[in-house]
């Protein structure tokens, strides 16, 4: 099913499933997501943003987390719970296998798996590809996950992804906020995001955030990677640490950014800038600029400093009552955990060039839609962005001809899980600030990652087999995805 929203930008999209089936969506509001728009009749959807037509390239795919367009023109794609490369003919759908991780840990439903992937162009016209999985450190039965990333060289002849090489190992995993975005920069740097481990809420409330914890001297010099949660890294690409990199507490590492939550989108505009999206708790899902070397606030501040629907509970610091005696709830805060509003930080931090579902403190995150079964995350103004790639002139290749997608020529492309939406965000000449924002696909679907196809007039988009997402209403959808574990391709018609 397609929604669509209330606004005055549209997209029409074109369903070709072997029939010509056609909806139109409309640019909606997208700092509240579905809940807050009412759908608009499809008659009056039509307008000036173009058609695109809709196209199942391949499914049946084990929760793809990253593709990546290869030197060929297909698509390479890690999947997290496939444990497994494979490389998709944007044509015929074909979908082999490039490289089998049968070791990489992955926990049903969980956020771990075979992760963020970055290929790198030899000047020999061959290929690198640099992949992140989780793994077990050890052999004993309880698994102890960690993250590794490896270097693997593509074989175009026999196509397959052979000779893997570790680039950096040890560093934190878990079955919640993993994040592990991984990006090649101009730099010639890879830049790799780590998330706080889903610490201080659900089964894991008792564990303290790390998020703004920044190695020791010590760690560094014996490879303890345990301060690397809630970070961006940047890494040469044979893993050591940029001679470049942040003097942090008097320590250089890995560490390029700190204080984050769950970074899922990283992308670099032409002239370098950093882009990143993040989720946040029950509201301010952001948009930052990364700098190395600064502090995003997390978990001090979720989006603004403004004591706005969010205050710092500290669960694994609850006195005298143990951590483990209260019981966890999202809307009662207990007198013996410790409580910070975010004007009690005083420290420096950058702030988002925009935020998702920031709300006022009055707002009821009990939403009545949620009620059954107590699913109330679903109906938070939160909306999940995943991903994110910067879209422009950049994008296309030397000899395209096409006009690539409508709209402004630099601007990010987001994909949002719980909303199930794919946003462009319209950047400000200079990059540093949000102009703009328009719903290019609205569905049923948890979208997770995308890719251009090399003229820019195509839009991939890989999506989650399983997973919650909400349906026209704004309410948890009670069907099943429209296409689970699939890459679509979204191409434009003018």
């Amino acid at each position: 099913m397609h929604r669509i929203p209330r606004g005055s930008l549209a997209a029409l999209i074109a369903l070709a499933l072997g029939a010509a089936l056609t909806a139109a969506v409309t640019g909606g509001n997208p700092s509240g997501g579905r809940g807050t728009g009412t759908p608009a009749p499809a008659e009056a959807a039509r307008a000036a943003s173009g058609t695109f037509s809709k196209r199942v390239v391949a499914a049946c795919l084990g929760d793809p987390h990253e593709i990546v367009r290869a030197p060929d023109g297909a698509l390479w794609g890690t999947e997290k719970s496939g444990r497994k490369v494979t490389r998709v003919d944007p044509a015929s759908g074909a979908k082999p296998t490039l490289l089998g991780l049968p070791q990489a840990v992955h926990g049903e439903g969980g956020q771990d798996g075979v992760l963020g992937m970055a290929v790198e162009r030899r000047e020999d016209g061959g290929a690198y590809a640099y992949i992140a999985y989780s793994y077990d450190i050890d052999p004993a039965p309880a698994v102890r996950a960690r993250t590794r990333i490896e270097r693997c060289t593509h074989d175009a002849g026999r196509e397959r992804l052979h000779s893997p090489k570790a680039v950096i190992a040890g560093m934190p995993s878990g079955n919640d906020h993993q994040s592990a975005r991984l990006r090649p920069g101009p730099d010639g740097k890879l830049y790799h995001t780590i998330g706080d481990q889903g610490v201080n809420r659900f089964g894991d409330f008792c564990r303290s955030s790390y998020a703004v914890r920044l190695p020791t001297a010590h760690e560094v010099e014996g490879r303890d990677r345990t301060a690397y949660r809630g970070k961006t890294l940047r890494l040469n690409t044979d893993g050591s640490v940029p001679a470049d990199n942040p003097v942090l507490d008097g320590v250089r590492s890995h560490v390029h950014t700190y204080g984050h939550r769950n970074a899922r989108g990283l992308a670099f505009g032409p002239d370098g800038t950093l882009h990143s999206n993040e989720q946040g708790p029950k509201t301010d899902d952001e948009i930052n600029i990364l700098r190395g070397g600064a502090d995003y606030g997390w978990p001090d501040v979720s989006g603004h400093r403004d004591d706005k629907a969010y205050v710092y509970a500290d669960w694994s610091a609850s006195w005298p009552t143990p951590c483990d005696e209260p019981t966890l709830s999202d809307f009662e805060i207990p007198a013996s955990v410790p409580v910070q509003r975010e004007s009690d930080f005083t420290g420096p931090f950058v702030r988002p060039i925009h935020t998702f579902g920031a709300v006022g403190s009055n707002f009821d995150f009990q939403d009545p839609r949620c009620a059954r079964g107590e699913r109330w995350s679903v109906c938070r103004p939160t909306i999940a962005p995943s991903s994110s790639e910067h879209y422009g002139t950049s994008r296309k290749s030397a000899d395209a001809t096409g006009e690539g997608l409508p709209g402004r020529d630099d601007s990010l492309v987001m994909t949002i899980l719980e909303d199930g939406t794919v946003y462009r965000i319209d950047l400000a000449p200079d990059g540093q600030d949000v102009s703009g924002i328009t719903e290019l696909i609205t569905e049923e679907n948890r979208f997770r990652d995308t890719e251009f196809s090399a003229d820019g007039m195509s839009l991939f988009v890989a999506t989650d087999s399983a997973g919650p997402v909400r349906d026209e209403r704004g309410a948890p959808s009670t069907g099943p995805l429209e296409n689970p574990g699939a890459i679509i391709e979204y191409r434009f018609q003018g």
